[in-house]
């Protein structure tokens, strides 16, 4: 820090602070020069400090300036005022720049000019108080003072911030008629708002108007429109802009545009036309700045072009461009989402040496490797965690126990639930929730119980998830009392049941066959404004049919039309199955014939039922109809259609025809099953009798 001379001059502090590059040591000097006896500081030199303290971590030090030019009674231009005003308004504070407005006379010695008036406007602007500055331009207009260009700029600001668009484009075009000339700010300002509101073509409109009023646009101009049709998908429009910044002889596209095309045209998955604009790029020697890097790495690591990403990554290194850590966590996730643990953990060692290591990168890791089903390496990740001052969040917790959980380590989950409770960790539901998932997957639901109090002693709510986790465990455990007590005690943990709660419940009832317990709980989804959905509809038909109750599933059926459900093809299916089981064949093979206005086709599932229907009830010719249409709409029979085609030529003692079959399902790569023998073998003794 530069010391202070032992005689002083306004001159010669001046030259003392433009020598001191750090704001809070120029500060410093010109406190300590302040309390020098006798010295008094110039307008220039209030002016120079005040455009120094602009930072927001300094700005409060301008209220102490202003105090120190009013006591010293210096007579300031309006520029040093101006100073002041523009520094509160690019810390949103208004009123102190109200304040200063209201006593500029008093304390610079000079009179408010138009500047004066903009700046404050703009202030009020800044900070989102729309009303005070248009009850201000009323205030100016009564002064006598007369509105310049800028002062008409800030009221389109305003209108647009208002996103009072109409009303910001009228009065463009009524400066225009006043002889006020709108410049580039005016056009772009509007340009910009309606491109971040989505109204494209208004902008585009707008834009077109510049040349024509003699107004050229400048890049910023072109940047906002690329990026707006890019934001609403519209990348032909976007890329027209672009075609015609590059013919524009008055404007060259900078940096921005070029990280804007690719950005935007990587998130569009145009991979190979983002690549032709960086190498035009780097052929314009338009330098590439992180975020060029960034967009692309990212844009190739997520449609899984590791290679091209790698590239990348390795060219930044020879254009001295230091990768930022998303950078690294975007390369670390690609390789780990396919499978290539040893160049991510070669990258590892790399982040480790640059210091470029955050918690999101070791829960990306441990993420990653439990995907891969490096268990064992991402529990060592998470021991490293205390050696390298790293703390585990709420996500770390969660990433441990869905992993442990997904890959069975269920003890050690339990484990590391057990110690972050202990320790004071951060824990949210999801750690919970996986925990209870895991455990209701292996049928412990004793357990589960025990974790959602501790889950509610923690502080954390079960959510509907856990929650319809819970109920599922027990449906599944054949625990139908429990599933519904737990649902029932819903509410009072604070837990809303969802259309997913009912329809597990649904189903876990209409396969015991409890029919009206299951209807009653569709008719109070539907009291409380939850509509039954296909999957609802579907269940139920399915354990209907299961019973035997065909009637009652075809009237369901008949309801959810009614509904506005459409029925898809496993929907079909089961309806089909229980027509068939019924003997209702030709009715069945109505609905598949219907199928088709439902946009629904027909799979293997839908043919092998209509087939093995048709051979119930020994309407052999129509059987073979369907293996024929098996063929035709090319699908794969497998040995669940052959099994039935084997049956059915057996039961009509066809079994040279049967034979034939089992022959074809080999050669198609379709091995026999126990069940295809016992058919066969069957139908050999059956055929020894007869003879």
């Amino acid at each position: 820090m530069a010391s202070s001379p032992k005689s002083l001059s306004p001159k010669r502090v001046m030259k003392l602070l433009k020598s001191e590059k750090n704001p809070h040591s120029a500060l410093s000097i010109f406190d300590s020069v302040t309390r020098f006896p006798g010295y008094f500081h110039s307008p220039d030199v209030f002016h120079h400090i005040l455009r120094r303290l602009f930072d927001p971590k300094l700005v409060s030090h301008v209220s102490r300036i202003v105090e120190i030019i009013r006591t010293q009674k210096c007579k300031c231009p309006e520029d040093v005022a101006l100073t002041v005003i523009k520094a509160y308004a690019k810390n949103s504070m208004p009123d102190q720049a109200l304040d200063i407005f209201k006593r500029m006379h008093q304390i610079f010695g000079c009179e408010p000019g138009i500047r004066s008036y903009n700046s404050l406007l703009n202030a009020f602007i800044e900070s989102n108080k729309w009303d005070e500055a248009e009850s201000f331009f009323r205030y100016v207009e009564t002064m006598g003072l007369s509105p310049n260009l800028q002062t008409y700029n800030i009221l389109i600001k305003i209108s647009c911030r208002k996103k009072q668009f109409d009303k910001a484009n009228e009065l463009l075009n009524w400066m225009w008629k006043q002889g006020f000339k709108p410049d580039v700010f005016s056009y772009g300002t509007l340009i910009n708002s309606l491109a971040k509101n989505g109204h494209m073509s208004d902008a585009l409109k707008l834009f077109n108007e510049m040349p024509e009023r003699g107004v050229t646009p400048d890049v910023t101009c072109y940047n906002i429109l690329m990026d707006g049709f890019f934001k609403k998908g519209d990348i032909l429009n976007a890329k027209e802009i672009w075609e015609r910044l590059l013919k524009d002889p008055s404007v060259y596209p900078n940096i921005p545009s070029y990280n804007v095309m690719i950005n935007g045209l990587c998130k569009c998955g145009k991979f190979d036309e983002s690549f032709q604009i960086w190498h035009r790029m780097k052929k314009n020697e338009r330098g590439q700045d992180l975020f060029t890097y960034s967009t692309l790495i990212h844009g190739l690591c997520g449609s899984g072009n590791l290679d091209g990403a790698t590239r990348v990554y390795k060219e930044m290194a020879e254009d001295s461009v230091s990768p930022d850590v998303i950078v690294y966590n975007t390369l670390l996730n690609g390789y780990l989402r396919e499978g290539r643990i040893k160049e991510c953990l070669e990258l590892w060692k790399v982040m480790g040496k640059g210091g470029c290591r955050s918690i999101v990168s070791y829960n990306v890791l441990i993420r990653g490797l439990f995907d891969n089903k490096k268990v064992d390496d991402a529990i060592s990740i998470w021991e490293l965690l205390p050696e390298k001052d790293s703390c585990a969040d709420s996500t770390t917790y969660g990433v441990l126990v869905h992993g442990l959980c997904k890959n069975g380590y269920l003890n050690k989950a339990l484990s590391i639930l057990e110690e972050a409770e202990n320790g004071g960790g951060d824990l949210d539901t999801f750690a919970y929730s996986s925990m209870i998932n895991g455990l209701c997957k292996e049928g412990r639901l004793d357990e589960v119980v025990g974790i959602l109090d501790r889950m509610t002693k923690h502080g954390c709510k079960p959510n509907p998830h856990v929650c319809n986790a819970v109920i599922n465990g027990f449906v599944q455990a054949s625990k139908l009392e429990d599933a519904l007590w737990f649902f029932g005690d819903m509410v009072s943990k604070g837990c809303s049941p969802t259309v997913v709660t009912y329809n597990t419940l649904i189903n876990g009832l209409s396969k015991a066959e409890r029919f009206s317990e299951a209807y009653v709980l569709v008719k109070e989804m539907l009291q409380k404004g939850w509509k039954p959905n296909l999957f609802t509809y579907t269940m139920l038909m399915k354990g209907l049919c299961q019973c035997d109750k065909l009637d009652m599933a075809l009237n369901l059926w008949c309801q959810a039309l009614e509904k506005g459900i459409k029925p898809d093809v496993k929907m079909h299916n089961i309806i089909i199955h229980g027509l068939c089981s019924s003997g209702k064949v030709e009715d069945a093979l109505q609905l598949y014939s219907e199928m088709k206005q439902w946009n629904c086709v027909p799979n293997l599932v839908t043919h092998n039922t209509l087939m093995e229907g048709f051979y119930k009830v020994r309407d052999f010719a129509r059987a073979s109809e369907i293996w024929d249409r098996i063929l035709q709409d090319g699908l794969q029979p497998d040995i669940i259609s052959y099994n039935i085609t084997l049956k059915g030529l057996c039961s009509c003692h066809r079994l040279s025809d049967a034979i034939g079959f089992l022959n074809d399902a080999i050669d198609r790569g379709v091995l026999p099953t126990a069940i295809t023998w016992n058919i066969l073998v069957r139908a050999v003794l059956d055929n020894i009798a007869l003879t």
